[in-house]
């Protein structure tokens, strides 16, 4: 898939979405959906994801990302759009950038 045949989005998702599977039901999600990138928790209780593959299914996982697992409650979602890198083959859970207290 050629670069304007793909889209990139960077995002944050809040509310309850840590302790809730939601990583790793986003990545069943994307995977499904045939997305690459990554996501993972951030010390401020959000989780962060990139995303990048066919635009519509792109586009179905962050409205995916609105409602997010069972247990999730989402209370926002950002979402920035980037330029395609095309080296987003997987979509992988990546470790948390921080060490909880």
């Amino acid at each position: 898939m050629s670069a304007p045949d793909r889209k990139r989005v960077h995002g944050f998702i809040s509310g309850r979405v840590q302790g809730v599977f939601f990583r790793v039901s986003m990545q069943e999600e994307a995977t499904r959906l045939g997305v690459g990138g990554w996501v993972r928790n951030v010390p401020d209780g959000r989780v962060e994801f990139v995303a990048e593959g066919a635009p519509e299914a792109v586009d179905a996982l962050v409205q995916w990302a609105h409602r997010g697992p069972p247990g999730a409650r989402v209370t926002g979602v950002e979402v920035d759009e980037e330029p395609p890198t095309g080296q987003e083959r997987r979509f992988e859970v990546r470790r948390t950038p921080f060490r909880w207290p």
